[in-house]
């Protein structure tokens, strides 16, 4: 639907020559085209409504889609329910509301499936309701400017109370005898489980301060960490930048304090 235009401060003016019932374009009183638009601008999409010999019984509604070319406007004929008759020259030409217009308006304002909003400089993000039974309030935060968190973005929360969450977290299962941490590892619980001894290596360049991994020996293997290229872990292990799991079910976190340095708690020997 293409997006309509109003003015409060349109003149009206005259045809400058005559048009007959099927051509597509007017030509208005010369210098008289900006001030019939009012301040409006025709742009892509848009329409502005206007009344040719409004009054009489050659009253024909006709939007205007694009110009001024000079004095001359690109027009769709017939509209609002009026038919596309001639006109002849210094026929009045006049910006009105129809019944078009506020049967625009009012499908706007009534209920709808979703909502579309261009973005200010590209794309178009759409508000979709889903299916709900009654009618539910949603509330936008009462700050003048702000930015909604959504579930599937990854998004930074400050200054929030989680009254009684539930967390989830998730497992990364490992049965090798090495394994080599990933990004995707942060905030998740990586067990090892082998007969034979594991060995977990920190990566460089891989976590930010402040992201944790923990870990778990499920195994009859003990597990023991390792420094990856320009890695410093520190620890309360026999061997600080090398600890190992105390015994099987023993677990620990690793916390990134800085780039590329890593400490280490929990049940180590």
């Amino acid at each position: 639907m293409a997006t309509r235009l109003y003015s409060s401060i349109s003149v009206e003016t005259t045809l400058a020559s005559t048009i007959n019932s099927s051509v597509t374009s007017m030509t208005v009183a010369t210098g008289t085209a900006t001030t019939l638009l009012g301040g409006v601008t025709i742009v892509a999409n848009s329409q502005f409504t206007v009344a040719i010999d409004p009054d009489t019984q050659n009253e024909e509604i006709v939007f205007i889609t694009a110009g001024p070319s000079g004095d001359t406007f690109t027009i769709d004929r017939g509209e609002a329910g009026s038919a596309p008759v001639s006109h002849s020259t210094g026929a009045t030409v006049k910006h009105v509301l129809t019944s078009d217009d506020l049967n625009a308006f009012a499908a706007g304002i009534s209920p709808v499936a979703s909502l579309a909003f261009s973005g200010s400089t590209s794309g178009t993000t759409t508000l979709q309701a889903t299916a709900t039974a009654g009618t539910n309030t949603l509330s936008l935060p009462p700050t003048t400017t702000d930015t909604l968190a959504g579930i599937a973005a990854t998004q930074t929360l400050t200054n929030k109370t989680l009254t009684s969450p539930k967390i989830n977290l998730t497992l990364n299962a490992q049965t090798g005898t090495t394994y080599t941490l990933v990004a995707a590892d942060s905030g998740k619980l990586v067990t090892s489980s082998n007969a034979a001894a594991v060995v977990i290596t920190i990566p460089p360049s891989v976590f930010a301060a402040g992201e944790q991994i923990n870990v778990q020996s499920i195994g009859v293997g003990l597990t023991s960490f390792a420094q990856g290229a320009g890695v410093t872990i520190t620890s309360t292990g026999a061997t600080a930048t090398a600890p190992i799991l105390r015994a099987r079910y023993s677990a620990c976190t690793i916390i990134c304090t800085a780039s590329n340095a890593f400490t280490v708690i929990g049940d180590l020997s």
